[in-house]
């Protein structure tokens, strides 16, 4: 009944929620813009403290506050806590919203960061709302934190979101879920490596035999860099900036090439990682120098993750819901948590569309549906 009861509650959200949405995509929050950031978290610190939240603002010299949320509750339960994971940086830069506003269109509502994933933010607060309002007591404390570096890297939060994994009985992972509505069991971990080639330069007309072309090396090391993928293994390589030369005229002295790997597999990682290592000019007096790595471990479905998303699934079952499990080959925080054993479910936050392009959407009428299962999970767990 109590399900039921909260269900009913959070559809009246809706409205509620939609302005809600609106507001925070207004309020535009840029991976690399600091004040911005920090004027995002201040203001989502606020609208949770409504409820009753304890918040910490953990600042940095380098990018915004990580937003620390917790929700206590008395000991009657588990004081081991939930953990709840959300960005709040986009990738778009400041002024997006005055060339791309805001609407809402039948059944989508649009707007620069709205699905990835502001509405997740909506999503996390409405979901407690309805538990609060209705007097309903949460079986642990639950902590969510709200990340300003996701987009570039998790640099900064990195150490705070393992450090709070391992105090937590599980993580839950507000990215929106697969194109279908699946929730994410699994994430490919990301490698993103530099290569960087010196040669000689010299004048292309008069003494040619004189230089060493770091872009023909280069052009050498791609084709064979190719040779790193594995198509059955699931592993991805792909050469996606080329730098190098000065003029046409001069053979050039420096080139330089970004790589982005993608991997299911710690194996695989450790394949890709000891071949950039070891990787050889193939013209006499070049010198090759590799830098960069895995960022993001791979998210591999463990017993612990599987057991985690049945749990769920029967959560889903109780409100009518066919909840069905994925994978991507992006990567999110959830890679971290998963990496130390810590049961993490991914693909959580609102069914949409469009992804750091112009059309970036939510479903409107689906924002209740997912808030609602949120809400009955952290009830449950």
């Amino acid at each position: 009944m109590k399900l039921e009861e909260l269900q009913t509650k959070i559809k009246g959200y809706q409205s509620s929620m939609l302005e809600a949405l609106e507001q925070l995509v207004n309020l535009e929050s840029p991976s690399t813009d600091k004040p911005a950031l920090d004027s995002y978290a201040q203001k989502l610190a606020a609208r949770f403290e409504t409820l009753g939240a304890e918040t910490t603002l953990i600042a940095n010299p380098t990018s915004g506050a990580l937003l620390k949320a917790t929700f206590r509750t008395p000991q009657i339960g588990s004081d081991r806590p939930g953990l709840l994971l959300c960005h709040y940086d986009t990738v778009w830069p400041l002024g997006t919203i005055g060339q791309q506003p805001f609407r809402v269109d039948g059944d989508k509502a649009y707007g620069p960061g709205a699905y990835d994933m502001k509405a997740s933010h909506v999503m996390a607060e409405f979901a407690l709302r309805g538990i609060i309002e209705l007097g309903l007591q949460l079986p642990r404390p639950i902590v969510i934190l709200f990340t300003p570096d996701e987009e570039i890297g998790s640099l900064t939060s990195r150490g705070i979101i393992e450090e709070h994994a391992l105090q937590s009985e599980y993580v839950l992972v507000l990215e929106p879920p697969t194109a279908v509505g699946a929730l994410k069991t699994a994430r490919k971990g990301v490698g993103n490596f530099t290569l960087q080639v010196k040669g000689r330069a010299a004048h292309a007309g008069s003494q040619p035999e004189l230089g060493i072309s770091a872009i023909n090396e280069l052009a050498h090391q791609i084709l064979y860099l190719q040779n790193f993928a594995d198509h059955e293994q699931g592993t991805t390589v792909n050469v996606g900036v080329v730098k190098g030369g000065t003029r046409s005229n001069v053979i050039a002295a420096r080139a330089e090439a970004d790589i982005d790997v993608r991997a299911w597999t710690q194996q695989e990682v450790e394949r890709i990682e000891s071949a950039m290592a070891s990787l050889q000019p193939v013209s006499p007096g070049v010198e090759l120098e590799v830098q960069g790595g895995f960022n993001r471990p791979p998210m591999m479905r463990s017993e612990a993750i599987g057991d985690l998303f049945y749990e769920v699934q029967q959560i889903g079952a109780k409100l009518g819901l066919d909840l069905q499990e994925g994978s991507t080959g992006g990567g999110s925080d959830g890679n971290f948590t998963a990496a130390l054993g810590v049961p993490t479910l991914d693909g959580l936050g609102a069914m949409g569309g469009g992804a750091h392009a112009v059309h970036e959407h939510i479903l409107v009428s689906d924002l209740p549906v997912r808030t609602g299962l949120l809400a009955a999970i952290l009830l449950e767990l």
